[in-house]
């Protein structure tokens, strides 16, 4: 197995690995014995252990598809020989019989091939399930997980205001607030929130101190009702293995360590070292124990958009991939030793969509109906229940103009748009951008006045970011992605002369122009960590401008400062700056909570300003360059959750994208087989 350095895999590169003659002949739709002689008189690519004992061998998928390939080729051009005159009635005879079983085998060959490509065999495991709507509340309800014997179901709500706990047993219609505002901060949709112990008398869940970004531990609240009470200090999420003797559990530390203990840490003891650690800037989420208990299953990679579904023993070793979508892949579910659900986006960054795939052939289907996006996933023990979070998300904008003093800002009013909402504004002179989606359909609109006009649009893609405007106001470029491929577009103020600047970058985030207007400042990863390029206007090359994990760049009017963001740790990250010539300048870091990571100049570029607050509600702040010191510009109400802003050339006033979360459970119901 060989390593691939900086591509972010937490240890090595994992091969498409086969351990056992029993998975070798699986894979291959085939008994053991067959393949045992494939093997010994076709040299079918079968190796074994230094200990060469005959029951331990493997097999790389890619090696047995190419032995296929080559086989059905060889037997499709091996010359017939007919040189011998005698007997030429029998020969013609054998001939026929040998040219029948060439064909033949030429045919199974090609059958073998096509059903590994088409997945013949693959059965959607959801085709007869019962859905069933277990909210519908003019609140949000998400993050929801079903206990191990499919009973009681666990989600967060703000139905009575704040964000609460919420436990249901399923088919009762009674719902229980447990935590009463108790908590103030248990939302994180980038992992798993909420989880029962194996006999669910407790109800886990992650939670953050008030004021302090790296307190982060995970709770318990029994079931029955009572008080909450610490329960893993230090973990973001935990898993226990079915048998209910061994916990999984990863810290927020760098790389998010994974450890693996039998019983709690406290009890039992800590371990001395994790069973696997990512590099910096990038996480492991979502543990879930397979239904043997031989791997635990987790989503690796660098949040938001580029993750995958990973698998480990719990005794350590090399991680194994199993999806490489790339799409924000999380919350995996086994239903069985084989099939494994999860929730992913589309390579057109549409969804999240539910998708499911048989381990071993590693093929990925889409499983959703319609337009149905699913923001969480859990199954019971059995694999004959599903619990998942129904949304439907609403991004609106809104404006507020900021006060001659600087202090404080008006009421903010909504705007009223053409497009079924809007989402990633940006101030021009005299105008506004937005971003607005319809279906797989999505545009950029320009607002003037009371003048509405579509820029431009594209099927199936996805926007990344937010366009971004000249300094001069004439031209604008944005970023998206479309077919796995990612490409920086430039067009005229007015939509014309819309055309590429460059597709042979992995982009990242959202771009900015360079202070002169010559260049355009992006992040790309580069094999696997996104760095700063500079694309020049004029066709020139890209180049790397800073090799560190470096993203969402905002040049200073001047030139002279430029602001990027670093890596997520835990559930903050760093904006650190550069001089224009790439050194390390003297700007203190700043420390933000996980969202929004747009900054913006103002005041001429004597003030950043910035969003500040907690994962699923911030304010804006406005920090002072010179000073240090931060003023609170906005106090939105709880129920305000702000995504992204931009503010007037003027600094006089402000626009932002709301998020409304509208969600719901549903219960998914599965015959047993």
């Amino acid at each position: 197995m060989a390593e691939k350095a900086g591509a972010g895999v937490p240890t090595v590169q994992a091969e498409d690995r086969l351990d056992s003659w029993k998975e070798i002949a699986a894979y291959l739709n085939r008994d053991v014995t067959t393949v045992q002689r494939w093997e010994k008189r076709e040299g079918m690519p079968v190796h074994r252990h230094q200990h060469d004992r005959i029951g331990s061998v493997y097999a790389s998928r890619a090696e047995l598809e190419a032995w296929a390939r080559s086989r059905a080729r060889r037997d499709d051009n091996e010359p017939i020989d007919v040189s011998r005159p005698a007997a030429e009635n029998r020969e013609r005879g054998v001939l026929r019989w040998w040219i029948a079983g060439a064909a033949l085998a030429i045919v199974l060959a090609g059958s073998l091939l096509w059903v590994q490509r088409t997945e013949y065999f693959w059965r959607n495991p959801l085709s007869d399930a019962h859905f069933q709507r277990v909210t519908d509340f003019d609140s949000f309800a998400q993050g929801a997980t079903i206990s191990g014997d499919g009973r009681l179901i666990a989600f967060l709500s703000d139905r009575e205001g704040q964000t609460d706990i919420w436990l249901t047993q399923v088919g009762s219609g009674q719902f229980h607030n447990l935590t009463h505002g108790k908590i103030p901060q248990h939302a994180n949709p980038d992992i798993r929130p909420l989880s029962f112990t194996p006999d669910n008398s407790l109800l886990t869940f992650w939670t953050r101190a008030e004021g302090h970004d790296q307190d982060i531990s995970m709770w318990a609240i029994p079931t029955l009702g009572g008080e909450p009470r610490p329960y893993l200090e230090g973990a973001g999420e935990a898993a226990w293995s079915h048998d209910g003797s061994r916990l999984a559990y990863h810290t927020h530390a760098a790389g998010d360590p994974l450890y693996v203990s039998s019983g709690l840490p406290d009890q039992s003891g800590s371990p001395k070292s994790p069973i696997l650690t990512a590099p910096a800037g990038w996480h492991s989420h979502f543990p879930i124990w397979s239904p043997d208990d031989t791997y635990i299953y987790f989503a690796h990679g660098l949040i938001p958009d580029k993750m995958n579904i990973w698998r480990i023993k719990p005794s350590g070793g090399r991680p194994e991939q199993i999806t490489s979508q790339n799409g924000a892949e999380r919350y995996p579910v086994l239903l069985d030793r084989r099939t494994l659900l999860y929730l992913a986006y589309d390579p057109e960054g549409s969804g999240p969509w539910l998708y499911g795939l048989d381990v071993q052939r590693r093929v990925p289907h889409r499983l959703s109906i319609g337009l149905d996006r699913y923001t969480s996933l859990s199954g019971s023990a059995d694999g004959t229940r599903l619990a998942l979070t129904l949304a439907a998300p609403k991004r609106t904008l809104w404006r507020s103009r900021i006060a001659d003093s600087g202090i404080e800002t008006t009421v903010p009013i909504a705007v009223p748009v053409t497009t079924n909402g809007g989402f990633s504004p940006r101030f021009g002179r005299d105008y506004f951008l937005y971003v607005a989606a319809d279906g797989t359909r999505q545009g950029i609109w320009k607002v003037s006045g009371d003048a509405s006009t579509e820029l431009w649009n594209e099927m199936n893609i996805k926007i990344v970011g937010a366009p971004a405007i000249s300094p001069d106001g004439r031209q604008i470029v944005f970023s998206f992605r479309q077919q796995q491929r990612s490409l920086l577009y430039t067009m005229q103020a007015d939509g014309s002369a819309a055309r590429v600047l460059t597709d042979s970058l992995d982009l990242a985030g959202a771009p900015t122009w360079s202070s002169d207007g010559k260049s355009i400042l992006s992040a790309a990863n580069d094999r696997g960590t996104p760095h700063l390029f500079r694309v020049p206007l004029d066709g020139g090359t890209p180049s790397v401008v800073l090799r560190e994990y470096s993203t969402d760049p905002a040049c200073a009017p001047d030139g002279s400062l430029v602001l990027y963001s670093g890596p997520d740790v835990g559930t903050t990250f760093t904006v650190k700056a550069m001089s224009s010539d790439a050194t390390r300048s003297k700007f203190p870091p700043l420390t933000l909570t996980r969202g929004s990571r747009h900054v913006t100049f103002a005041e001429g570029g004597r003030k950043v300003l910035v969003l500040r607050g907690d994962i699923e509600h911030k304010d804006l702040w406005s920090v002072d360059l010179n000073t240090g010191s931060e003023r609170q510009l906005t106090h939105f109400a709880a129920d305000f959750n702000v995504r992204d802003f931009d503010v007037s050339p003027n600094g006089k006033e402000l626009i932002f994208e709301r998020e409304q979360q509208r969600s719901d459970v549903v219960l998914l119901e599965l015959p047993r087989h």
